[in-house]
């Protein structure tokens, strides 16, 4: 591609997010309108692209309606929901106006859309609408495809960053998520995700499915539940961006089982969230779905670890984040995990990687694409499977499995029996199994970063000095 995608989101970003500093919008109220213009960009380069073979298709005796279009999963868009028509309106125009119908419009003609797109154009400043069809329209003539959901995905990510703690509820990271669907390797069949936040599980399983050769459209059937009802439309709105099709629906997973989800699926994804209290059990009672019992503790974790496991058939297989405590958690959290062990549902490969990451900025980091395929590949070399080697990981492989085999490594990842498990006192924590490396430290990179930091200790020092006199001087005066 032509276009530098990354230097082209990081430009758009800023570009927007001046535009959110310059409005008085929170990073949350700006965030579904920007979302919507980058879909109705994406829908309208999708639909001229298929318009030209469909129309040649449908003959001169009939136009082509919804339905055409909707059969090549491409939304159809009447005139009026252009974004380009909407651009070039003239100046009096009431552009939040003209946008709110734009999304109705198309939900009308697209009813997988229904009550997906943001109707909240009106609330935004005339200025600040313009410039953001100004900064987002010019990208049908700049990227193509995968790129546009690519892009969504930055936008997201940007978004929960913005929103702290609460973006976690509808955004996992990329690299988190890519990890655990290369673990799992769902080629084919049923997924679900009943904590689906914006689709991000589904989106990568997708890709994963497309960077093997097929078509992840008839390999995988989706299913995923989303508790609230601001977050279920950008999961919706994810897919259509990814020209997936799925079943999402607005549920509360600890009681509702809206896919019926018990023993039916080959694969489950999630991002739950941690250390949830007050759920109401006495509603749980009798449920299936939680087949080891209710544990005492005011805890949801082991609520959705219990949901994971028995949405599973036979062969199934399940990836999901979950919080560190939730490994060693006592009293009958620690028997209902000694009995997911003994059931053998629990493969006992344990693998740390706390020490394998890219530091992206202070205070944030994820994992390099080498390093996914590394640790996917731990699992693949356990299983007696092929090893892949597209992200550039074979240097770390050679390292550590010289002979392309499965072996222990201190530091990095065992294969524990029920019997150490059990000695561990059930504990599912990694550290407890793979031990610690011993390194060797080369005493010139020790000398060099001590004078390193200590160059910079007297440097704050000596700041902290000046300050502490002028805070001095005008105290003084104050007294004086």
């Amino acid at each position: 591609m032509a276009t530098d995608l990354k230097a082209l989101e990081d430009r758009l970003w800023a570009a927007a997010d001046e535009l959110r500093a310059n409005s008085n919008l929170s990073a949350a109220q700006y965030r579904d309108p920007v979302l919507g213009l980058l879909f109705l960009t994406f829908a309208e380069q999708r639909f001229d692209a298929a318009r030209e073979e469909i129309e040649a298709g449908a003959g001169r005796r009939r136009r082509p309606g919804p339905d055409d279009y909707q059969a090549r999963g491409v939304p159809y868009l009447a005139d009026e929901a252009r974004l380009s028509k909407i651009a070039k309106a003239p100046e009096e125009a009431d552009t939040g106006k003209l946008l709110d119908e734009a999304m109705r419009t198309i939900e009308r003609d697209n009813t997988e859309l229904a009550g997906v797109l943001p109707q909240v154009y009106r609330r935004l400043r005339k200025s600040t609408l313009v410039e953001l069809i100004r900064l987002i329209t010019p990208l049908a003539q700049m990227v193509k495809g995968d790129a546009f959901g690519m892009i969504y995905e930055y936008f997201l990510a940007k978004f929960a960053m913005e929103e702290g703690r609460g973006g976690g509820e509808f955004f996992t990271p990329g690299s988190i998520v890519s990890l655990l669907v290369e673990v799992i390797e769902p080629y084919h069949g049923r997924i679900l995700d009943p904590a689906c936040g914006s689709a991000g599980m589904f989106v990568h399983s997708a890709k994963f499915v497309s960077r093997h050769k097929r078509d992840p459209g008839t390999e995988l059937s989706i299913y995923g539940c989303e508790a609230k009802e601001v977050t279920l439309p950008l999961g919706k709105m994810n897919l259509a961006m990814h020209g997936l099709g799925g079943d999402i629906r607005e549920a509360n997973s600890y009681y509702e089982d809206p896919h019926e989800a018990l023993g039916r699926f080959d694969f489950v994804l999630a991002n739950p969230p941690f250390n949830v209290d007050r759920v109401d059990k006495n509603r749980l009672q009798g449920d299936e779905r939680y087949p080891f019992g209710l544990p005492r503790a005011d805890n949801a974790n082991y609520l959705w670890i219990q949901l994971f496991w028995s949405a599973l058939n036979e062969q199934g297989r399940a990836g999901f984040v979950m919080a560190n405590s939730a490994a060693d958690a006592r009293s009958t959290e620690l028997e209902i995990r000694r009995d997911l062990v003994e059931s053998g549902s629990v493969e006992v490969l344990f693998i740390d990687a706390r020490h394998i990451y890219r530091q992206i900025d202070r205070a944030h980091r994820d994992f390099a694409p080498d390093q996914i395929e590394f640790l996917a590949n731990i699992a693949r070399l356990w299983r007696g499977e092929p090893i892949e080697d597209t992200a550039g990981s074979p240097a770390l492989l050679a390292k550590q499995f010289p002979d392309e085999r499965y072996v222990d490594v201190p530091g990095l990842c065992k294969v524990a029996t029920i019997a150490e498990i059990e000695a561990q006192g059930w504990s599912l924590n990694p550290g407890r199994y793979v031990g610690s490396v011993t390194q060797e430290h080369d005493h010139e990179d020790f000398v060099e970063k001590m004078s390193e930091l200590y160059e910079e200790f007297t440097t704050l020092s000596t700041k902290s000095a000046d300050l502490t006199k002028k805070v001095d001087a005008v105290m003084q005066g104050l007294v004086d």
